[in-house]
């Protein structure tokens, strides 16, 4: 037997489990404590991500104020996903965000460095490899949960071919971020999202830089996608535009009606009878039509940047404060068309 010791006094140290989003509590991180006490309130730098402590839980899901050497604890307090494996340690606030900043940067560099080229879209691909002008496809993986990133990362360049390598320029865990469209934009990638939807600015700086973001909910449809994407057999696409965004600042259960979601529109129009998606924590929970929309106590059919409203979306009573409606229309074109 191996005589293991740790200092219960210590700085707080260990090595992360595991990590996901959680929809209702944001990004938690499993953690073993391997020498030191972890104490809610601390900060601490694990890998590239920062974090503040705000609440522990045990193996039985008890919340905890402290966990010593040889504990597992699930961490909530995260500004990021870290990955698993990577070593955490306890540190003042003002040091913990100047490494973490210089951490991420040089993860930056360091992926540009591997690559260079045009942006590229799905719908050009078979293009450029019947010139022979593509040797390779960078894809971006985001995902809900650290198990289908996993999955996606170990199946899709398991997917190249002769013409054309597929290659795995980033993968991990949360809503699509603008940083996530810069790096697809300076390194000619694609962004696979898969059950989540990318930030509001991020999705507008994709439309400006045109970056391709591939939206899956099922795994064998992306690499079907791909798939017919070498083949030049891509099917029609239905082309999405987002029209509004509002955020849900209250509830209100009504007899006979169900949740009704009290709204403030921070963008665009809410249109009644319109497609919508319920996003919570970059997730989406529901999609579905806007049955409802009234301003105070009269029916409207549209409300507009700045306005208060009262929304219900169909079959859907599941609707909490800090979700954001975001309301689309879909229109069925050509795959060039889309991508153009």
């Amino acid at each position: 037997m191996r005589e293991l010791r740790a200092n219960p006094g210590a700085v707080a140290s260990g090595t992360v489990l595991e990590s996901r989003v959680d929809r209702g509590r944001g990004p938690v991180a499993t953690v073993l404590v391997q020498n030191g006490t972890l104490s809610a309130g601390d900060f601490f730098l694990c890998g590239a991500v920062f974090g503040k402590v705000r609440a522990m839980f045990d193996d039985k899901g008890q919340a905890v104020k402290s966990a010593g050497p040889s504990t597992p604890v699930e961490v909530l307090g995260l500004e990021g996903i870290p990955e698993a494996g990577d070593q955490f340690h306890v540190t003042d606030e003002a040091k913990a965000r100047h490494l973490v900043e210089f951490r991420q940067s040089k993860i930056r560099e360091a992926t540009l460095a591997r690559t260079a080229g045009a942006r590229l879209t799905l719908d050009q691909l078979h293009e450029q490899l019947a010139a022979g002008d593509v040797k390779e496809l960078p894809l971006i993986i985001k995902a809900d949960v650290q198990g289908s990133v996993e999955v996606l990362s170990e199946m899709l360049p398991a997917l190249s071919t002769d013409l054309v390598k597929l290659k795995i320029l980033s993968a991990g865990v949360g809503a699509v971020r603008e940083t996530d469209v810069l790096l697809a934009s300076a390194s000619g990638a694609v962004i696979i999202a898969f059950n989540v939807r990318p930030e509001r600015k991020a999705a507008e700086l994709a439309q400006r830089e045109h970056v391709d973001i591939r939206h899956h909910t099922i795994i064998y449809e992306v690499s079907d996608e791909l798939k017919k994407a070498m083949l030049g057999l891509l099917d029609p696409v239905f082309q999405e535009t987002v029209v509004g965004h509002a955020e849900v600042r209250n509830v209100f259960k009504i007899k006979g009606t169900g949740a009704v979601a009290g709204c403030y529109v921070v963008d665009g129009i809410l249109k009644r009878n319109a497609q919508v998606r319920v996003v919570r924590d970059g997730g989406v929970v529901y999609t579905g039509t806007l049955v409802s929309l009234k301003r105070f106590k009269e029916d409207v059919g549209e409300v507009r940047t700045g306005f208060e409203c009262g929304a219900s979306v169909s079959n859907f009573n599941d609707v909490k404060v800090g979700d954001t409606l975001e309301c689309f229309t879909s229109v069925r074109v050509a795959h060039s068309e889309a991508t153009a």
